[in-house]
């Protein structure tokens, strides 16, 4: 089994659409943009059927060094989750 890159998902995009692999990867990365324009500005990027991406903030903490006990500061960052929809949870366990 194949994993999906962003080549093939361009060419199925092309393929599915009849329209050229150059027309499908300038949708294809006008989208992604916009995706990571709206996470950047904090907001919430849903697609009905598929799921929605978010942005949470992880406050700031100490941690340790695993091989030295040494204790670390870890900042504040802003980390990106997904949260898939029913559909495709239902979607992905089909036969399970």
């Amino acid at each position: 089994m194949s994993d999906l890159n962003k080549k093939k998902l361009i060419r199925k995009v092309a393929d599915r659409c009849g329209v050229t692999m150059t027309i499908a990867e300038e949708v294809l990365n006008t989208m992604l943009e916009n995706v990571t324009d709206a996470l950047e500005k904090g907001e919430h990027v849903m697609f009905h059927g598929f799921g929605t991406f978010r942005v949470q903030v992880m406050e700031a903490r100490t941690g340790r060094n695993p091989q030295t006990g040494a204790a670390v500061a870890i900042p504040r960052k802003r980390v990106v989750k997904f949260r898939p929809s029913k559909n495709l949870k239902d979607r992905v366990n089909v036969g399970e």
